[in-house]
């Protein structure tokens, strides 16, 4: 019952912004955790940020601090991942996901997937 389709994703040169967006059916939004992850040619899937379902906390990596930001609209069950200054690393597939556990940096911990968003950065 629960789906994840994320989309927003495309190919833009470095310095451009992406806003990635992830539309939810299926949960009640305000009790999971969302989440973005995102996996490179070569690399294992990594968490790129977060936002919890109760009390809205944010969470990012290291990599996303001043560029990226996590927001939703509760009213449309859509959570966006806003990517500025993107650079050539960043270029990877981008996926939504959802928990309703605690761990949120942690890919185990979330149960639904989107299919991924293909992001590319030329330089």
């Amino acid at each position: 019952q629960v789906q994840l389709v994320d989309s927003g994703g495309g190919f833009v040169q470095a310095g451009d912004s992406l806003r990635l967006s992830c539309a939810a059916s299926g949960l009640t939004f305000s009790s999971y955790t969302m989440g973005w992850f995102r996996q490179a040619p070569g690399k294992e899937r990594e968490f790129v940020a977060a936002i919890r379902g109760v009390n809205a906390i944010i969470y990012y990596a290291d990599f996303a601090k001043g560029r990226f930001t996590i927001s939703r609209d509760s009213a449309k069950n859509t959570v966006y991942l806003q990517m500025n200054s993107l650079k050539p690393e960043d270029t990877a597939v981008y996926y939504c996901a959802t928990s309703g556990r605690s761990a949120v940096r942690a890919i185990g911990t979330y149960e639904y997937w989107g299919r991924g968003t293909q992001v590319t950065v030329s330089s």
